[in-house]
């Protein structure tokens, strides 16, 4: 007689991507604090991550915003985008008023001396004309190679009505078919890509903490402290709006949040966390597909509140720090500046020495700030991104709620959504 004992072994739970790219964050910053400068040779490895998920974010915002316009009639989509503009402009102006509050409640500049000359730098003419003007491409190609995301956009919206359209009354939904299976297509290409992240993010963070360092940010701990409580402010006060507007519950939103706040922080880059973002909103929020494929592209681009506050807490900085004091009307003007580089840094290339140089430009301010500025810009754009990326999920919230596409039994964790 034989006995035979069958031992099943429980199966390991895999590790999640969250937790594999939180790792890799605190291993980056380690390892890159223990060998210094030679992690600049990992930085390669980084900048090919980078570089895999860009080369698909321009193909994805353009068949995914064509996609989302063409399967709703007109109506449906004038009053998505009223509703997704309505909140881009009430949430940015929301946080440049409250950039102007930590400017003068905490003084960012204040202990920092910076000696120069009122600024006297010849900048690009830009007038209102032709910010408007860049909305439109004379060159889909040359914008789509370039990364110009508000002329992709602008044209994929039209493409998307003139879609429907001919769908509607040929009958013949061949290219909207086509343009639907071509972005599950880009979005397998990024969750493969996606696959890299913890290695690509050790990467990065490793350069940064072994050739920067940290101890460059101690004479900024003002500044980055005021970017990061109003961080929290706004955290508080969107999430809360948002949480009673869609009647679901604000205490689950910290760890639904969890692996976009990672990407942001580590990323420091709206378009890379784009994937990322408009799939969460689907399976995590309870966000429609055709909502979150709408206002995903769009609020990347568009709605940058981390972004406007960091801009007026710039303008101030720069103004404490060389002894400047700013008239009430030239306040005004900081967060006017501020908002309107939000859409201008869109069709500006040039990135954050641009934006810093116009605006002390523009405000009659010394320049030599913007180089301290700038020293520490890896670390502003950590705040920056991370409120970007999760108010633009709350706008996608509250547009799904307004138009009958938002399911709360996703949202409570009842029900089972893929971003299909």
């Amino acid at each position: 007689m034989s006995l035979s004992v069958s031992l099943n072994k429980p199966k390991r739970e895999p590790i999640s991507l969250t937790t594999q790219i939180l790792i890799a964050t605190v291993g980056g910053i380690v390892f890159g604090s223990m060998v210094g400068p030679w992690a600049e040779n990992l930085k390669v490895f980084g900048d090919i991550f980078i570089r895999l998920i860009q080369m698909s974010v321009v193909l994805l915002v353009m068949t995914a915003v064509t996609a989302a316009i063409g399967n709703v009639d007109n109506k449906g989509a004038g009053k998505m985008s009223l509703h997704t503009f309505k909140w881009i402009i009430i949430f940015t102006v929301l946080s440049a008023f409250v950039g102007l509050a930590l400017a003068l409640v905490i003084q960012p500049g204040v202990g920092i001396s910076v000696h120069g000359s009122a600024a006297a730098v010849a900048m690009p003419e830009t007038s209102l004309k032709d910010t408007i003007l860049g909305f439109f491409s004379t060159n889909i190609v040359g914008s789509m190679s370039s990364g110009a995301m508000i002329p992709c956009i602008v044209f994929s919206v039209i493409f998307g009505l003139a879609m429907g359209s001919y769908t509607r009354t040929s009958g013949n939904p061949i290219i909207r078919d086509f343009i639907v299976s071509f972005n599950a297509v880009i979005m397998n290409i990024i969750k493969l890509v996606m696959n890299l992240a913890p290695i690509g993010i050790f990467c990065l963070l490793a350069n940064v903490s072994g050739t920067i360092g940290f101890k460059v940010i101690v004479p900024m701990l003002k500044f980055l402290g005021a970017l990061a409580i109003g961080d929290i402010i706004l955290l508080v006060i969107y999430g809360g709006f948002t949480a009673v507007m869609t009647k679901v519950n604000p205490l689950k939103m910290p760890s639904k949040f969890m692996k976009l706040s990672i990407m942001s922080m580590t990323t420091t880059s709206s378009a890379i966390c784009l994937p990322t973002k408009m799939e969460d909103s689907v399976t995590k929020f309870g966000v429609s597909r055709k909502v979150s494929d709408f206002t995903g592209p769009i609020t990347m681009s568009m709605n940058a509140n981390g972004a406007v506050m960091c801009y007026v807490l710039a303008i101030f900085f720069m103004s404490q720090a060389t002894g400047i004091v700013l008239e009430p009307y030239q306040m005004g003007m900081a967060i006017l500046l501020s908002v309107l580089m939000c859409m201008g840094t869109i069709v500006v290339p040039g990135g954050m020495i641009i934006v810093y140089t116009f605006l002390a430009s523009s405000m009659g301010l010394p320049l030599e700030s913007v180089a301290i500025l700038i020293g520490i810009d890896w670390f502003s754009g950590m705040f920056r991104t991370l409120l970007n990326n999760v108010v633009d999920v709350m706008i996608a919230m509250l547009v799904a709620d307004k138009i009958d596409e938002f399911d709360r039994d996703v949202y409570n964790d009842n029900k089972v959504a893929e971003y299909l």
